[in-house]
């Protein structure tokens, strides 16, 4: 792949839970693999939730990544038409020209915590798919 920048997205109804987990997951992929400048993340929401679901908090803090302080916010389709790939979580109506993949991830709002460890997990796993996809497994 050339060095152009690479832009991904990551979007949910509310911003307050599976987009949040997809944003760290990639901030920390991107950190990772040493592509800081080579990688953009977008995220947000149809229609955001006032702060981040306590519950995600919780479970994202077990992995050592404070989500406390991020603050849900309303994404454009223009921002998201300028995206290399979107991933949805099962919830979008969006009709975008960008390349979207619904990843159907159950919301993680009012689940367990055993729950919400699942679907962390699986958005974890979905995130490191999503680079190795872009830029092979192998570090930049």
């Amino acid at each position: 792949m050339s060095n152009d920048t690479v832009r991904f997205g990551f979007v949910c109804v509310r911003n307050a839970g599976r987009s949040q987990m997809s944003t760290a997951f990639a901030e920390r992929e991107r950190d990772r693999r040493g592509l800081g400048d080579r990688v953009e993340i977008v995220t947000g929401g149809t229609d955001p939730a006032d702060e981040v679901h306590d519950e995600v908090v919780e479970a994202m803090r077990e992995l050592d990544i404070d989500l406390a302080g991020r603050t849900p916010r309303e994404v454009s389709t223009a921002e998201l038409d300028a995206c290399d790939a979107v991933a949805t979580m099962g919830c979008s109506t969006l009709s975008l020209d960008a390349d979207v993949r619904d990843w159907a991830l159950d919301d993680p709002d009012g689940e367990s915590p055993e729950r919400v460890r699942e679907i962390r997990d699986e958005v974890e796993r979905r995130v490191a798919a999503l680079f190795d996809e872009f830029f092979g497994s192998e570090s930049a």
